[in-house]
């Protein structure tokens, strides 16, 4: 679920709803692909999700999702405890030994009260001093010990969940990325793998140990007095009945919780990601109770658990305070029948102690088990998400491209009963460039993210150089691909960082190469840094042309077979596209190259033209081809950017002669 405000309440009756996700528009490729091919390279999301249902395609948000089985947590957890076993077993060993240890001095006092004291032996009285204080030493150091050896240990598991989580994301398809908000994603590597250490650090441990001292403690009890300990242990069943189903139902309501806290992180990203619209718009007070909402829904979620964490803790206390009145009453009975000493008294209540405070401990570590077993549950959830290079190792090695594109009476939808492309078929000759037109909407997009193989054709086959596409490694495709995008991603590193990574073994020169073909030199030899300049997060220290000249640059280092370019120039003024179109020229050079474009200018000289409209190819020849048809769609499009660039320049009234007509 995503928040959002009730427009239809006053400004300050604000109403937690879900927001609808709509399917993609076919706006710009940056947008509309969501993540980014950068020579060679994946770029983080930008654009505005757009729920995917294609094939290996995520759930829309706010579907139900099959629900992980307990078998499959418990075996994941199972697995997990394996993996450390070896330190897990050191730490067993120590808390045995600690656990030996803090018997010692409860176990003293019966041979202190009924031997010692009664006969004024003095020297015993020293070396059972002794033997208490080193087992106090004992304790304390294998205390230690335990919290220094399991705590590298849960640090270590926790380290390596999130780099598995976060690999096994990075090759999920893009999708996921448009389906679910960013900061859930962050949530499910970083805050769901920290409730782990609860498995293999000291939760599991002194779980086992505090059992263990319990069965051990209640052996003793039923030595020294079993119908005291009988009715005890009445009392503790039902506790630990109760405590089952406390922690039955906390568990969903953990999992609940995890959830709603991606969800908060989520929003919270967005706001700060969209700050500039947030302020031009005035919305930060919106921005505020939206998500003071999902704040207020996580804190009722809190209290719950809460609640359920102080019940099963107040239950302990009582279990506690009623086998203390029942040592007054039974005990107190015994002693003066003669059945009990005080000395067996006087143990019986240390023990009584050593039992009780494992039990309480056991309500507590239960408790962030269970969390654990939650956050475990989410992760698995995303972990069983299919990679899109899962078929990859029986698939052939793509080697060397020479570039040409064949789509096969290809059809598509994200929503496979509603087709955004219909029969599509063309050729695109390798080093050729194909250029595509159309209204928003039209399907342009959606044909260059098949190119890219972000989606697969429902029906039909796209062919690179005669190879089914769905035949070739996927990873070693795309390494084939170099893409420039309206609204080009920047990462918040250098100048020289942000051109390298297309090809992180390019040497300085190589990127000031690659940099001068894209003009960049005119802007980065101003800065005081030069290309170690910081371009900030998303590029925010630069202007819009200056990132979009930094991508291009990024694009000519990696050198791609097939390149892919959506309005490349479309951030740059007059001057500087003239630049741009050069080096672009140059770039497309003996590759083939995928155009989107509005303005029809910037494509005349291409190789062939494709109009597309409503998922289908109406029209397709070069400029002049189309241009020439009378009634042709190209040709319409064409004629109304001509009259609005003459607008432009004509006051009203005035005439232009020859402007009734563009001339090819």
């Amino acid at each position: 679920m995503k928040w959002g405000l009730n427009n239809q309440s006053e400004p300050a009756s604000f109403a937690l709803h879900p927001l609808p996700v709509y399917p993609p528009t076919n706006a710009s490729l940056g947008g509309r692909l969501g993540i980014g091919r950068i020579g060679g390279g994946l770029a983080p999301r930008a654009g505005m999700r757009a729920m995917r249902q294609a094939a290996g395609k995520a759930p829309p948000e706010g579907t139900k999702k099959n629900k992980v089985s307990s078998e499959v947590v418990w075996r994941e957890a199972r697995e997990l405890v394996w993996q450390h076993r070896k330190r897990l077993t050191i730490g067993f060993v120590l808390m045995l030994v600690n656990r030996a240890a803090g018997l010692v001095l409860p176990g003293s006092s019966k041979v202190l009260i009924d031997d010692i004291l009664p006969t004024g032996n003095v020297e015993r009285l020293g070396l059972l001093a002794a033997v208490a204080a080193g087992a106090t030493i004992i304790q304390a150091g294998t205390s230690f010990a335990l919290s220094q050896l399991l705590g590298v240990a849960a640090q270590r598991a926790i380290t390596e969940m999130r780099r598995t989580v976060q690999s096994h994301l990075m090759r999920l398809p893009i999708s996921t990325f448009d389906a679910t908000q960013t900061g859930q994603l962050v949530s499910r590597v970083m805050n769901d793998a920290e409730g782990i250490r609860n498995l293999v650090g000291n939760g599991l441990v002194q779980l086992a140990g505090g059992l263990l001292t319990a069965i051990v403690g209640f052996g003793v009890l039923l030595w020294l007095n079993w119908r005291l300990t009988a009715v005890t242990l009445v009392l503790l069943g039902l506790f630990g009945v109760g405590m089952a189903v406390a922690f039955s139902r906390l568990r969903p309501i953990f999992r609940e919780r995890g959830k709603l806290n991606a969800e908060v992180t989520g929003r919270l990203v967005e706001s700060i990601s969209g700050i500039r619209v947030v302020k031009a718009y005035t919305a930060e007070r919106r921005e505020r109770l939206a998500f003071s909402r999902g704040a207020h829904t996580l804190l009722r979620n809190v209290a719950k658990t809460m609640t359920g964490v102080s019940a099963t803790a107040a239950g302990s206390t009582l279990v506690v305070g009623a086998i203390g009145t029942l040592l007054i009453i039974v005990g107190g009975r015994d002693i003066v029948a003669g059945r009990m000493t005080l000395g067996d008294f006087v143990m019986y209540i240390f023990f009584t102690g050593l039992v009780a405070a494992p039990l309480v401990q056991i309500a507590s570590i239960g408790t962030q088990i269970t969390e654990a077993f939650a956050g475990l549950d989410r992760i698995r959830e995303l972990r069983d998400a299919l990679p899109e290079d899962v078929d990859d190792d029986s698939r052939e090695a793509v080697g060397d491209v020479r570039g040409e594109i064949t789509f096969e009476q290809v059809t598509f939808g994200y929503d496979p009963e509603t087709p955004v492309l219909h029969d599509i078929s063309f050729t695109a000759p390798a080093g050729a460039t194909v250029a595509l037109v159309g209204s928003s909407g039209s399907g342009k997009s959606t044909l260059i993210s098949l190119v890219m193989a972000f989606n697969r054709p429902d029906t039909g086959r796209i062919l690179v150089d005669g190879r089914d596409l769905a035949s070739l490694k996927l990873r070693d495709y795309r390494s084939k691909l170099g893409i420039v995008l309206q609204d080009n991603f920047l990462f918040d590193g250098t100048v020289l960082e942000n051109i390298r990574f297309a090809r992180p073994d390019a040497t300085d020169d190589e990127v000031r190469d690659a940099a001068r073909v894209a003009h960049c030199d005119e802007f980065v030899l101003g800065f005081t840094d030069g290309y170690q300049t910081i371009v900030g997060e998303r590029g925010v220290r630069l202007s819009g042309g200056q990132r979009q000249r930094v991508a291009i640059a990024r694009a000519i280092l990696a050198d791609p077979a097939i390149l892919l370019l959506d309005e490349a120039t479309s951030s740059l003024d007059s001057e500087s596209e003239g630049l741009i179109q050069d080096g672009l020229a140059r770039l497309r050079a003996g590759r083939t190259t995928f155009v989107i474009a509005h303005r029809l200018s910037t494509i005349t000289a291409a190789d062939k033209i494709m109009v597309l409209e409503d998922g289908r190819i109406v029209e397709q020849g070069t400029h002049h081809q189309l241009v020439e048809r009378e009634g042709g769609r190209y040709r319409a499009l064409y004629e109304r950017q001509y009259a609005q660039a003459i607008d432009r320049y004509v006051n009203p009234g005035e005439e232009l002669a020859g402007a009734a007509r563009p001339r090819p």
